[in-house]
């Protein structure tokens, strides 16, 4: 069967840089699931998005649709004709459904069926339905219309090229007629461009100053802004987002170096890199002590004879912006941070809970409480948990809402607060996403765990738990937020007490009853997804999660002893025993006796355990102290011989009472030798 390439481009003012990616990627997706639906193979597919384009480039498409039979079975016979042979409804709307009359339908077998032959159609045919088919799916939130044209889409469409080989596929789609005609760069080749074949599409396009490929667009401007920045003695900062759309938003792109006034970096330099990212989509460079420079890279979509015009440009667009920054800044400092307190007296955290001035008096508490448990300096953390919001109220963020914990962090140590007071005031936002950078203070620790806790405290407390997806006071992030500060930073901190401290704070704004149980369950919740995704079993969770241990540093050290222990030869025999001796203490009427008497055993291998069990217990009880759960456990491995010897020779619910009570009480002592770090018997 023969085979050509297929191209198809359809040309568009400029597309939204930020979806360019994604609707490249829906493009290419909706062809190949309409050319897989017709059954029509290929050997490979690619995508280009420009500004101006997107296209879709198969190689050796087969040009003609295989033949395909379809095979339908109706009713049963029975049940498709009555007693005297009549058809039944049944058997008539089989037939109407299939499109056939009665007589066609083979009724032959157990079953009424209908076979068909389909011939398949040439591929030129069914090509502008699948581009259409696929173009109607894009993920666009908002399509417009142009002119008098009924044709909706994300941007006014202004060419399309469908080629099938050297063949022009002749349709019209989003009101554009198919040509094999393209365009160049707006400046450099206003003028159309003649696709000579498919596989020649890119080399056309560059030869009228258009990079077609996104890939080969975003490395070249990320190879020669490197360039660039070392020819600074710099490093430029170059987030992937940001990259991204810079590369959607150029057809030719030419990176160039631009300067801005020294005086700029007495702002704090967040706050430039900062507009300068979002709003001019330049690549700031910072020195070998990452301090900004006083230089940035811009990315023109034109090779002029005059860089130093775009230069200057830039220059001169970026100049008020930077001055905006530099007057909030000065106007800022004028007053001390911690006078910024009294407007956040008029600024609601929710109706029911209070102001933001409200929320940093708790948090100040809250996190002066935290403090002294994990080694932390309590009046700083009081400080800086009172200072924590202040900056919200500032000119500085204001403007820049980014710049929330940073402006700050500058404006404390500007009036003269610690230092560590002042990294606190950013740190409380930490880790402000999965994977994302922690506190590095123990009062940045305490202010942000306090402020996560206060929050999850106030919104369970007014009832406002999360549903589903929604969740806009973003509890499952601040709870999630807690675990890993303290578990990745080795934080021992009761979560049963700091929980409740935070639930008194809120005096009767809040209903109490059940509050702090459901907190923590929530909060202890999250960690299930966290050991899902490094691998965890979940039965190794909830081993660790039965005992309910207040101390999520301590939870996480009990799951990683537990998950090594599972390892152990011992440890599938040890978990069935437990789960064993779990179910028969659970049927014991009343409770369970806790005293062993050695006079009332009769069998060998009860003395052989009950030794073995004071060994052990003796120890584990160091091990336990200090938290080495998994030396424990591994010792507790070596008493998997006696226990099988005792379940072995021992008959549990022996006749004689005393005999069985004490047989109780012994198996008691040795299942609450694991109980000291994890209920095993949940591993079974």
């Amino acid at each position: 069967m023969s085979a050509l390439d297929f191209l198809v481009e359809l040309g568009t003012e400029e597309l939204p840089p930020k979806a360019l990616n994604a609707l490249a990627d829906a493009f290419l997706a909706g062809i190949d699931k309409g050319l897989q639906a017709a059954g029509l193979n290929y050997e490979t597919k690619t995508v280009y998005a420009a500004p101006r384009r997107l296209a879709v480039l198969i190689t050796a498409l087969a040009t003609q649709q295989p033949d395909r039979s379809i095979n339908l079975d109706g009713p049963p016979r029975q049940a498709a004709f009555d007693a005297e042979g009549n058809p039944t409804q049944a058997a008539l709307g089989f037939a109407k459904k299939c499109g056939v009359d009665l007589s066609e339908i083979d009724q032959s077998g157990p079953k009424l069926r209908y076979s068909q032959s389909i011939a398949g159609k040439p591929t030129a045919s069914l090509l502008p339905t699948i581009v259409e088919d696929s173009l109607n799916d894009l993920p666009i939130p908002k399509r417009m219309r142009w002119g008098a044209r009924k044709e909706e889409f994300v941007r006014p469409t202004q060419w399309l090229v469908m080629l099938l080989g050297d063949q022009v596929i002749d349709c019209t789609i989003l009101a554009q007629k198919s040509g094999r005609d393209s365009r160049g760069h707006r400046f450099h080749h206003p003028q159309s461009v003649r696709i000579t074949a498919p596989a020649n599409y890119l080399a056309d396009l560059r030869n009228a100053y258009v990079l077609a490929d996104a890939n080969e667009r975003r490395a070249l401007i990320s190879k020669r802004t490197e360039e660039l920045a070392t020819m600074q003695e710099g490093t430029a900062i170059v987030p992937p987002a940001l990259l991204d759309e810079v590369t959607a938003l150029v057809e030719w792109p030419v990176p160039l170096v631009c300067s801005f006034e020294e005086r700029f970096l007495d702002v704090p330099q967040e706050a430039l890199i900062t507009t300068m990212q979002d709003n001019q989509k330049y690549f700031c460079l910072l020195d070998a002590d990452g301090k900004l420079l006083p230089r940035f890279i811009t990315v023109a979509n034109i090779e002029s004879k005059d860089p130093q015009q775009i230069i200057a440009g830039n220059e001169k667009v970026v100049r008020p912006r930077l001055t905006d920054a530099e007057f909030f800044f000065k106007q800022d400092k004028k007053q001390k941070l911690e006078d910024f307190n009294l407007r956040l007296q008029n600024v609601v955290f929710q109706e029911k809970l209070g102001s933001v001035y409200d929320k940093a008096e708790r948090v100040s508490k809250l996190a002066a409480f935290i403090a002294q448990r994990i080694g932390g300096n309590a009046a700083w953390a009081a400080r800086a948990g009172l200072l924590s919001k202040c900056d919200l109220s500032t000119e500085m963020v204001g403007e820049f809402p980014e710049m929330q914990g940073v402006a700050g962090y500058y404006y404390a140590l500007n009036d003269g607060e610690p230092e560590e007071v002042a990294l606190a005031l950013n740190e409380q936002y930490m880790p402000r996403g999965a994977g994302a950078e922690l506190p590095t203070t123990l009062t940045g620790a305490a202010v942000a765990i306090a402020d996560k806790l206060d929050t999850l405290v106030g919104i369970f407390g007014i009832g406002m738990l999360p549903t589903g997806s929604k969740d806009p006071y973003a509890l499952r992030r601040a709870a999630l937020g807690v675990l890993r500060i303290l578990i990745d930073k080795k934080l021992d901190l009761d979560l049963n007490d700091a929980v409740a401290f935070a639930v008194n704070a809120f005096g009767s704004k809040i209903k109490t009853a059940g509050l702090n149980d459901s907190v923590l369950e929530f909060i202890f919740d999250r960690l299930r997804a966290r050991y899902e995704d490094e691998g965890v079993d979940v039965a190794t969770y909830l081993s660790v999660r039965a005992l309910k241990p207040g101390s999520a540093l301590d939870f996480d050290q009990r799951v990683q002893a537990v998950q090594a222990f599972r390892q152990l030869p011992e440890a599938a025999a040890l978990a069935a025993v437990n789960k064993r001796v779990s179910n028969l203490l659970s049927k014991v009427e009343g409770s369970v006796p806790t005293v062993v008497e050695a006079k009332y055993f009769d069998n060998a291998n009860e003395f052989s355990l009950y030794s073995a069990i004071q060994q052990a217990d003796q120890a584990v009880q160091p091990m336990a102290a200090a938290r080495q759960y998994s030396e424990s456990l591994a010792r507790l491995a070596a008493l998997r011989e006696p226990v099988d010897a005792f379940f072995e020779a021992v008959m549990v619910n022996a006749d004689d009472a005393n005999v069985r009570a004490n047989r109780y009480a012994l198996l008691a002592r040795l299942r609450g030798l694991f109980l000291g770090v994890a209920d095993i018997s949940l591993l079974g």
